[in-house]
């Protein structure tokens, strides 16, 4: 692939980040690539979702430095230019990230030897009744030593506005989209709509739609389901409901998911991968829906999931499954299936060759540096 821009997204609070992207930097130096760095804050102030685009100039790859929550704005910004994305990890969950900072120029070399695949992924839009604004008294209210808020998301002129359908809305989620209560001794009520038919009217906390990527985030906190990332569906999930059907709701991706504050409701948050991003009141109603776009994950290696969903929710066995001593048998994620499996696709072809993932061994002086492949 050739690489002629690169867009930078550092967790500047993280001093391994920095030196990352120091790393980074010579990389681009050495191979005639422009290297732009896009700093979300400025001079104390929040840069909008415009002003980081215009920032990115036209970059074919962005590189993330950071955890999980660095790797969503660089998704953001990569979604809008389509341009991959390569998450470095920094964090201490890492479902987003693909590789370890000492590993990142190891990285950018397979990417510019085309010896990576790419991971599509389904992003979230939305529209609403009416533009949303955030009240100037909310801005305190919702710092919590975090920063200031994002502005509100600006309309699409590119799209039709209509009075049955909406305003559209610059918004790309890549995790979720959140309804949630204001006031904290109040619930929110809200009607939840799926492909315009209600299905049930709810008093919640929040009430949220994510993507696969996301359902591992807010919505699993919330009881809802897991969901492969390689799938496309949208997933509701209430928060602290007060009813009996407290269940995850998992539609397809062109079912749209409408939810309507209802007249004796307080007010209502809207929160865009956990950003807040306007307030409606009763009677107003989001719709959140599959963006057109997707996010494109750069992979050089074969992604195990479950795997790494077992590792970092730190999942142990049930003792009378494991009773008899016998460990439970795994199926390999580096060679092909049998015969009988093979129509089961369990792993891409262009994956079965690559060379697993070596560990960061830190050498010092004096020291014999292990050969590839040996502990």
């Amino acid at each position: 692939m050739t690489v002629n821009g690169l867009g930078l997204v550092v967790h500047g609070g993280r001093a391994e980040a920095v030196d990352a992207a120091r790393a980074v930097r010579a990389w681009a130096a050495e191979h005639g690539v422009r290297c732009t760095d896009i700093d979300v804050w400025h001079d104390g102030g929040r840069h909008s979702s415009g002003e980081e685009v215009a920032a990115a100039g036209d970059p074919d790859l962005i590189v993330t430095l950071g955890g999980d929550g660095t790797f969503l704005r660089g998704a953001r910004l990569a979604a809008h230019h389509d341009a991959l994305v390569l998450g470095v990890d920094l964090g201490r969950v890492g479902f987003l990230t693909e590789v370890a900072a000492c590993s990142v120029r190891e990285a950018l070399d397979a990417i510019r030897e085309d010896r990576f695949t790419v991971d599509s992924r389904m992003l979230l839009t939305m529209r609403a009744s009416r533009r949303l604004e955030v009240p100037s008294d909310m801005e305190e209210l919702m710092r919590y030593g975090r920063g200031p808020l994002l502005p509100p998301p600006e309309v699409r002129t590119d799209c039709e506005e209509d009075t049955e359908w909406g305003v559209p809305l610059h918004v790309t989620a890549v995790n979720d989209v959140v309804l949630e209560k204001l006031s904290r001794d109040r619930q929110v009520s809200v009607g939840v709509y799926v492909s315009g038919r209600l299905l049930a009217s709810y008093s919640a906390d929040a009430l949220l739609v994510a993507t696969p990527t996301g359902s591992t985030a807010y919505s699993f906190a919330a009881g809802g389901p897991v969901v492969s990332p390689c799938a496309d569906a949208l997933v509701f999930t209430p928060v602290a409901p007060h009813m009996m059907f407290n269940r995850s709701v998992v539609t397809a991706p062109d079912e749209a998911v409408g939810l309507r504050v209802l007249e004796r409701s307080g007010q209502a948050a809207v929160s865009v991968d956990g950003q807040v991003r306007g307030v409606l009141g009763p009677g107003d109603w989001i719709g959140v829906y599959a963006a057109p776009a997707r996010l494109r994950v750069v992979r050089l290696a074969p992604m195990d999931f479950y795997g790494r969903l077992r590792e970092r929710m730190n999942l142990t066995d049930a003792p009378a499954a494991v009773a008899d001593g016998t460990p439970a048998p795994l199926w390999s994620t580096r060679t092909p299936p049998p015969g009988d499996m093979a129509h089961l696709s369990l792993l891409p072809v262009s994956l079965l060759d690559a060379e697993p993932e070596e560990p960061c061994v830190e050498v010092k002086e004096g020291d014999v540096a292990p050969a590839p492949g040996h502990g």
